[in-house]
């Protein structure tokens, strides 16, 4: 994981959502949990913590995490609408 994050304690038998809810919340410096691992999970313009920097930071440290490589057209505010909406993004990353 990136510097830009506290570590995230995330295991390979952990569904994806509560993966990516634990590394967002870890990047925003949030505790555990914090997050709800709902595909329904509201995060841009839900989260206070959620800025233009906390964007870079969550994308740096899912390609981290996943050993994806997100280029910056394919980044749009849609993405980070919902939990859900992440969590399908990265899983297009990974097939």
């Amino acid at each position: 994981m990136t510097n830009l994050c506290k570590t995230a304690l995330l295991s390979a038998d952990t569904p994806l959502l509560l993966e990516i809810s634990e590394l967002l919340a870890a990047c925003l410096g949030l505790p555990s949990g914090a997050i709800p691992a709902t595909p329904e999970t509201r995060i841009l313009g839900a989260i206070p913590e959620m800025d233009s920097m906390s964007v870079v930071a969550v994308l740096l440290s899912l390609e981290e995490e996943y050993d994806i490589v997100v280029h910056d057209d394919e980044v749009d505010a849609e993405i980070f609408e919902s939990l859900g909406n992440l969590a399908a993004f990265v899983s297009t990353k990974l097939d």
